[in-house]
């Protein structure tokens, strides 16, 4: 018996002391929050603070899990997190063209993608927690 292949990531929504978000502007899909494709044999948290540091520039402390989407067409599984920065400074990279501070309606603003919006206005609620997103 074979079993299905899905790709897992870990992405969060990371606050500075000002209470601002940290977003990534990737030169494919625009602005979005920052994370990435957890390796084989890695740990999860391990995975999402080694992505905002490739990313971003940025040490983080990861405060909380928050919830999950699934991307159905493309077995994608994301996991969500809230963290806060603790060292670091913000730098671009292959993936992030641009990375800067926004605060919280800005940021949803600056995103374009409709399913990155519900994404993130999903993390920032934390009424919604754990939350369980499908996008078909």
């Amino acid at each position: 018996m074979s079993f299905p292949k899905h790709q897992v990531t870990a992405g969060a929504v990371i606050y500075n002391d000002q209470n601002q978000i940290v977003l990534i502007r990737n030169p494919k899909r625009g602005w979005e929050l920052p994370g990435g494709h957890i390796e084989e044999k890695e740990n999860i948290k391990n995975a999402l603070i080694r992505e905002i540091k490739e990313e971003t520039g940025l040490d983080i402390e990861i405060s909380k899990f928050c919830g999950i989407s699934q991307e159905v067409s493309k077995s994608i599984i994301n996991t969500w997190w809230t963290g806060t920065v603790i060292g670091g400074e913000l730098c671009t990279s292959i993936e992030s063209i641009e990375v800067d501070y926004f605060e919280k309606e800005e940021a949803i603003n600056q995103i374009e993608k409709e399913e990155f919006k519900i994404e993130i206005e999903h993390v920032m609620n934390t009424e919604l927690h754990p939350f369980v997103i499908i996008f078909n």
